[in-house]
């Protein structure tokens, strides 16, 4: 893989859901409630399928049943060898490098199982540049800003996890094998900021770059 990577060519992009303590926490006693009647003990994942995968510059079609939608700044390790039952002090190794990830959601008040029809819309994963791995200090404590028509309005960090990444693959990789262009998001921080057709959104995680896309309503051309 190079620095001039934009986007996988192959693989599969898994989203992470309620990896991030105040998020999790945020929910408060819905996570007791039936079916599951306590928080997650496993890794929660979510494909962003090929149809969601967009780089930076590129508009995001806003839907009409959707006025608004969430942006989940995040930040995504690009798996660069076959990792398979990995260990905490081998797991970053798998990892070629990393990308500034947008999972974009509609919203909505169900937090296990997400649904596709929520969260795989055309154009629902903007994804950044590729930067090597090596370039990159520890993925665990990244700032990251949300602005929309340059108005800050998210400031959040890598961490605050409660996977980190080297920890996230070795849970993930006990049960499934990952391989060289898959792409794993962290999670999103609690309280994603909402965002409107018209608006631009500019997503920077220091030391890995920086992913800009205008929402538009309407059909795409």
């Amino acid at each position: 893989m190079s620095n001039i990577f934009q986007m996988p060519l192959s693989g599969t992009v898994y989203g992470t859901l309620l990896n991030h303590r105040e998020a999790l926490a945020a929910l408060g006693d819905q996570v007791t409630v039936a079916p599951y009647k306590a928080p997650p003990q496993a890794p929660i994942l979510y494909i962003k399928p090929r149809n969601t995968w967009a780089k930076t510059g590129d508009s995001v079609l806003v839907p009409p049943d959707a006025p608004a939608l969430q942006m989940g700044a995040t930040l995504g390790l690009v798996i660069g060898r076959v990792a398979s039952h990995v260990s905490v002090a081998d797991a970053l190794s798998h990892v070629a490098g990393f990308v500034v990830l947008n999972d974009i959601s509609v919203p909505h008040d169900s937090f296990y199982r997400p649904s596709m029809r929520f969260k795989c819309r055309d154009g629902f994963c903007p994804m950044g540049a590729f930067v090597p791995r090596e370039a990159v200090g520890n993925p665990d404590t990244l700032a990251m800003t949300v602005a929309v028509d340059g108005v800050v309005v998210q400031q959040t960090d890598t961490g605050g996890r409660i996977r980190s990444a080297a920890q996230l693959l070795v849970d993930v990789t006990e049960f499934m094998t990952l391989h060289p262009g898959d792409i794993l998001s962290i999670g999103v921080s609690a309280h994603p900021p909402l965002a409107h057709a018209g608006q631009r959104v500019t997503i920077t995680v220091d030391g890995v770059g920086q992913l800009e896309n205008t929402l538009m309503s309407g059909a795409l051309v």
